[in-house]
């Protein structure tokens, strides 16, 4: 009688692709097979391309949300409007974008958290405008900002929140017209030729502007003292989220996720600016002048990126009010989105400790 068949595998095919598997897994070693097995796949959207996502790219980099048993594909979504759109629709199980994009989603009808910080402070909160209106005194101030347009990316998003902010503090908001341009990098090209008058920054536009040498800004808050000024505090400014529902139904996922984040941000803090732009210029950031995007992360090393990656009930409170008072939402329906709802540091802690 010939010998019995595996039942696991009813055919020859089954059984030669059965062994081809695990022939390339063992050439993996049995760290990598066992971790690629361990928590499926995530697609993580990047709400657009600029240095204050380095924990993102050096985790991505350095392989690892592989070792902590994650497959994640990225993918760059564009906007925060986007991103939250694709986050809602399953398009992507995780998202990096503004923090406010929590509260909005929650408020919308798609509970969800932000499970890592990135930062301190709202690193796009700068106006830039051209070095010619400004050395000829046409717009030295926020102020002088009235009856011109100045560039966000879209309606709602964060940079178009913090346009609408800093017109209202100045005074001007009903005299500005705040222009949704699309991507950073359109928002760039919109100011140099002369489309807006002004546009939101983040650092490495601003320092790409200085060194080109056409732009300036007159808003910086950047500087300790001015952010202080500005502030009072520390305020997310990016931040990584899910929806509450991923949480609930695959937290091992969402763990794996979060450590691996936490890994990358150890690397940033044990990092000098040069090394760490050699980690991520060439795969990630090499639209931008490479001395530009060195010097914007040694000054995000130093000032902005959380090193524990923790958002605090403070920090959170003080981006609640700048999304309250009618600009994004009424102050009554942020009191349906408080920091026990719509952040979960959990993951982030859990990580630490197991380090």
């Amino acid at each position: 009688m010939p010998p019995r068949s595996h039942p696991a595998f009813s055919t020859r095919r089954d059984f030669l692709a059965a062994a081809g598997a695990l022939g390339a897994a063992s050439l993996l070693g049995p760290r990598a097979a066992f971790a690629q097995a361990r928590h499926g796949k995530a697609v993580f959207g990047l709400g657009s391309i600029d240095p204050f996502f380095a924990a993102a790219y050096v985790a991505l980099k350095q392989g690892y949300f592989g070792e902590a048993g994650l497959d994640v594909e990225y993918l760059n979504s564009q906007s925060g409007p986007r991103t939250m759109q694709m986050l809602a629709s399953g398009q992507i199980l995780f998202g990096a974008t503004a923090a406010t994009a929590a509260p909005a989603l929650t408020l919308a009808g798609k509970p969800a958290s932000l499970v890592f910080g990135f930062d301190r402070k709202l690193t796009y909160a700068n106006i830039i405008v051209r070095r010619d209106d400004y050395d000829s005194g046409k717009i030295k101030t926020l102020k002088d900002l009235a009856g011109k347009r100045v560039g966000a990316t879209q309606p709602q998003s964060s940079t178009w929140l913090m346009a609408l902010y800093l017109m209202q503090k100045a005074g001007v908001a009903d005299q500005v017209d705040i222009r949704p341009l699309g991507d950073l990098a359109t928002m760039l090209g919109a100011l140099k030729t002369g489309s807006v008058s002004a546009t939101m920054a983040t650092m490495s536009m601003m320092e790409q502007a200085r060194e080109e040498g056409w732009g300036v800004p007159i808003f910086d808050a950047t500087t300790e003292a001015s952010w202080q000024e500005f502030m009072g505090g520390d305020v997310p400014g990016i931040a990584a989220l899910t929806l509450q529902e991923t949480i609930q139904k695959r937290p091992e996922t969402v763990q794996a996720f979060v450590t691996a984040m936490a890994r990358a941000q150890d690397f940033i803090s044990a990092s000098s600016a040069a090394e760490l732009t050699d980690a991520i210029y060439d795969d990630y950031l090499s639209a931008f002048p490479r001395a530009a995007i060195e010097k914007t992360l040694g000054v995000y090393q130093q000032t902005v990126f959380l090193k524990d990656n923790i958002i605090t009930e403070d920090a959170y409170q003080r981006m609640a009010a700048i999304m309250g008072d009618g600009r994004q939402f009424s102050n009554e329906e942020m009191q349906r989105v408080p920091y026990a709802a719509c952040v979960d540091m959990s993951f982030v802690r859990r990580a630490r400790q197991a380090k």
